[in-house]
């Protein structure tokens, strides 16, 4: 493996840095805001799961207890 000397390494870092496609404030927004929209898409879900889940055991150990 070659070795690159830190000058040569700073400047392969930096023009690797520049190809980089940053997003914009828009697209940075949008995507937080779909994350916190599925978030909470996710946490009803499984709130609506845990009462049917809980109500169900509850109809079934009413029944022997």
């Amino acid at each position: 493996m070659a070795t690159t000397n830190p000058v040569q390494f700073i400047q392969q870092v930096r023009a690797e840095v520049s190809k980089v496609v940053w997003p914009t404030r828009r697209e940075v927004l949008l995507t937080t805001v779909m994350v916190f929209v599925m978030a909470a898409l996710t946490a009803v879900f499984f709130a609506i799961v845990d009462i049917l889940i809980r109500f169900g055991l509850e109809g079934i150990l009413g029944m022997f207890g």
